[in-house]
């Protein structure tokens, strides 16, 4: 059979060739120039970074002495390399032939490397057995351990050797070796081909090389991205983007439609909630030039990360990013998976809008060249004197537009956001502050109406504003403050909250409100305060059955004669 596999044809020769190791190879290649070799050495690591790779070319270079070109050296000492293999040497008779093997000096070479792979295996008796001869073995012996489980090695073992630790191999180093194989094979892959395979192998060179074949095989010399998604059953990347882009304009719809066509295609739930966590951190990863190289893209797919991160406001991420790990922590205990993921999209798309999601609506639509239907701003005629009001640049509504969409009052909403929004509350708390104090600065700036501060007018501007904000600012901020009725108290107008999240959401748009309120009277110098609905903590007391008897005796104490009359004991 003249093929041979990339993993074999391709094997390191030298230091030099030895991928994503460079700090152990430095190390072993100054050991050896240096004559300070130690008795026993432990390769420990992941599969397939190189761990036997660097044993066989340490017992070459020991015996020639030379470090480099070791590959054109034609003097043989393989009968100087014993390799044993632990999984299936693992008794104690196993390890005495081994000893009895040591006593003999090398016949040619200064010395014999015995390289002993999987060295955990080895049986609590074996390894007893080998600790005399490990710690003291001839002047010419050597032993190389290899192993991946290096807590299951005996401490007496692992103090009787020099450890080192081989890291998985980065991203950048997979694709960079596996581009120049391609080079020497002649065949023409897209880089983009070859981030997929690097991920896809977990920083295991080995897993890289194998999966590299398996796609020439399927592509031929024509290795393209497509046919490395296609042919290694990978999420594509585009589908997260798309997705992104249709939580962040709350088209919930589309979103829910491109994950049908991701179960129709094959892939699990999981897996599609993964790679969208992943997305999310991408993102969040380009908000800063600082943290752009933890990417390991494709300069074509890390533009498109950047491009895509631009347009997504950072608290957008975060809640989205929590609502993931949510679903995926969740993911095996539920029974309606697919139900799992698709109420987490929905919060998703539910939270885009909470952020300024007809905001980002605009900006995919100029991104897309799809023009959005603009309402002419037109100034307020005055009508009677007492409810004049100055016409300003951003706030000025059509007094036509206000008889016309005036919206008719609807029930209480307050369950409409009672979503399980523990995760948005956090991250919006921080950014209350600097709301107010910005719109504090803002607003002194505005110029003032004719109106004078009473609660008549009050309602009328009220009105105003819930009009304006429904067609120009946020149509979910109107669902939240629609049935509100601001009350005028002194010199502060309070918008009472139905829970501790509405008042945050409202906070989160004061900058508007008072903005309207204000240019609305005379006065500026009013304050607006937004407290909770004491009825929230109160619906939250659960009573026992003697808490509840105990007020119904408050409200009516002849019930105490009627228990006592029949007898009657109350049920715990």
């Amino acid at each position: 059979m003249s093929y041979i596999v990339s993993a074999r044809k391709y094997r390191p020769k030298t230091f030099e060739d030895v991928v994503g190791q460079e700090q152990i190879t430095t190390t072993l290649k100054r050991s050896i120039e240096t004559d300070h070799l130690a008795q026993a050495f432990l390769f420990c690591g992941p599969r397939g970074v190189g761990k036997t790779t660097c044993a066989r070319i340490m017992a070459k270079a020991v015996n020639t002495g030379q470090t480099e070109k070791l590959d054109e050296i034609q003097e043989d000492f393989s009968f100087n390399i014993f390799e044993l293999d632990a999984a299936s040497n693992n008794k104690v008779d196993d390890m005495h032939q081994l000893i009895a093997q040591v006593r003999i000096p090398p016949q040619n070479g200064k010395y014999k490397i015995y390289i002993i792979d999987e060295v955990h295996m080895l049986s609590q008796a074996a390894f007893n057995a080998f600790l005399k001869t490990l710690e003291e073995p001839p002047p010419y012996a050597i032993f190389i351990l290899a192993t991946t489980e290096k807590h299951k090695i005996l401490p007496t073992i692992l103090s009787r050797c020099q450890i080192y630790d081989f890291k998985r191999i980065s991203v950048v180093d997979i694709v960079k070796h596996l581009q120049n194989i391609a080079q020497e094979e002649g065949i023409s892959a897209d880089e983009s081909a070859l981030h997929i395979v690097a991920e896809k192998a977990d920083g295991a060179l080995r897993d890289a090389l194998s999966i590299f074949d398996r796609l020439v095989s399927f592509a031929g010399n024509n290795l393209t991205y497509e046919a490395a998604v296609s042919s290694l059953n990978v999420l594509d990347y585009d589908y997260f983007f798309r997705i992104t882009e249709s939580l962040m304009s709350s088209d919930l719809a589309a979103a829910m439609l491109l994950f049908d066509e991701i179960l129709y295609n094959g892939f699990e739930g999981d897996h599609f909630i993964n790679g969208l966590s992943n997305h999310f951190r991408n993102l969040l990863v380009c908000k800063d030039p600082r943290t752009i190289k933890l990417l390991e893209l494709s300069e074509s797919l890390k533009q498109r990360y950047l491009d895509q991160a631009s347009i997504c406001p950072q608290s957008f991420l975060i809640n989205s990013l929590s609502l993931a790990s949510d679903c995926d922590v969740n993911y095996a205990q539920s029974i309606n998976k697919r139900l799992l993921v698709e109420s987490s999209l929905m919060k998703m798309a539910f939270l885009s809008s909470l952020s300024d999601g007809e905001q980002l609506g605009n900006i995919l639509a100029e991104k897309k060249n799809t023009p959005k239907q603009v309402i002419p701003k037109e100034t307020i005629a005055p009508t009677k004197p007492e409810e004049k009001a100055v016409a300003m640049e951003a706030n000025a509504i059509p007094k036509k537009l206000l008889e016309e969409k005036k919206p008719e009052p609807e029930p209480r909403r307050s369950s409409s956001i009672s979503l399980n929004l523990d995760d948005l509350a956090k991250g919006l708390e921080e950014e209350e502050k600097q709301v107010v104090e910005s719109a504090t600065i803002e607003e002194e700036q505005e110029p003032r109406g004719n109106l004078e501060l009473n609660t008549a007018n009050l309602n009328l501007a009220w009105k105003e504003m819930l009009v304006h904000i429904q067609e120009n600012i946020s149509k979910s901020l109107f669902e939240i403050i629609n049935d509100k009725e601001p009350t005028l108290k002194g010199k502060v107008i309070e918008i009472i909250a139905d829970s501790s999240v509405e008042k945050t959401l409202i906070l989160k748009e004061i900058q508007s409100i008072s903005r309207f309120l204000k240019g609305s009277f005379k006065e500026s110098n009013f304050e607006i305060e937004i407290p909770v609905e004491e009825n929230e903590k109160k619906q939250k007391v659960i009573l026992n059955q003697k808490d509840k008897f105990q007020r119904m005796l408050e409200a009516n104490p002849s019930l105490l004669k009627l228990k006592e009359d029949l007898d009657l004991e109350l049920e715990l």
